[in-house]
């Protein structure tokens, strides 16, 4: 099992978090990665962009996979996300990792002008960019004429350092999104669920991946937690929503995170994201390095 953290983008600023980042790397974590938003999630408009961060992760980082985790399709044309992505592979010396999602904030939509389709055409969008973007970073010239995605002989050179930079879905839909993450993706990720929800949605996906005629392996899956420590903090933080968060929130001893993460891993996990908002406690993710980590290398 690996270890990584999702850094959200909002209220923060990168003379804050590219110091952040590098201690993470210091540390030993295997993944950093950063979120896709415009608007900050739960209110306000205080939100750094994407690809911008990406690109800074990929520069101030060495070692670590560096993580879009995930870019929504509906935010950028296919060029424009398929350039940039195989620039930051480039800048990060064959490092990135991008993970696609339909997108799900309205109020983002709304906002700055974008359409937002019935969940059936984003998710259907979601699959003909990931069919394109994999034929793009393959080298093709692409031409589609879809519903949703529409190319004409579209290249993206240069294609990317690796030789097949991987592509995650991420999302917990069982109708559409896993099975489409075991056809077609590298890597699949569910933030903040619990227990129960992972070894089902786990089952869900591997299932279809043996449809598929694909090896389990062929899909990495992992799934982002929350940590408190001190789980009397957990209201303190959290506010109303502690009580449904708590199953998704790692917290007490050592002992118990300990155990906590096990049952993850026993139940399909390869990663475990960390999922972190300013204002970011260094600390708590130091121990969890130094104290939980080291358990399951």
């Amino acid at each position: 099992m690996r270890f990584g953290v999702q850094t959200a983008l909002q209220n923060t600023r990168p003379n804050e978090l590219i110091p952040l980042w590098r201690r993470l790397e210091e540390l030993g974590y295997d993944w950093i990665s950063v979120w896709d938003h415009f608007h900050a999630v739960g209110g306000g408009t205080d939100n750094l962009e994407a690809m911008t961060m990406h690109t800074a992760l990929a520069l101030c980082t060495e070692r670590v996979r560096v993580g879009g985790l995930v870019y929504s399709v509906n935010y950028r044309p296919l060029a424009v996300l398929a350039n940039g992505i195989a620039a930051i592979d480039h800048l990060s010396n064959g490092r990135a990792t991008l993970g696609l999602g339909a997108g799900y904030m309205q109020s983002e939509y709304d906002a700055w002008g974008y359409d937002f389709p019935p969940p059936r055409d984003r998710l259907d969008l979601l699959e003909d960019s990931l069919s394109g973007l994999r034929r793009l970073f393959a080298g093709e010239a692409v031409t589609e004429h879809r519903r949703h995605l529409r190319l004409e002989g579209a290249v993206c050179d240069p294609t990317p350092v690796q030789e097949r930079l991987p592509i995650w879905i991420g999302g917990g839909g069982e109708q559409r999104t896993i099975p489409m993450a075991a056809r077609l993706a590298d890597g699949w990720n569910v933030p903040m669920a619990s227990l129960s929800d992972f070894d089902r949605k786990v089952r869900v996906l591997d299932h279809h991946i043996e449809l598929a005629g694909r090896d389990r392996r062929a899909v990495e899956r992992s799934v982002g937690l929350g940590l408190c420590w001190d789980r009397s903090l957990l209201v303190e933080r959290f506010g109303d929503r502690a009580a449904s968060l708590e199953p998704m929130i790692l917290g007490g001893s050592t002992g118990e995170v300990t155990e906590r993460v096990a049952t993850y891993r026993d139940a399909g996990a390869d990663w475990l994201f960390v999922s972190i908002r300013a204002p970011f406690d260094l600390e708590e993710l130091e121990r969890f390095a130094e104290e939980v980590v080291p358990e399951f290398r």
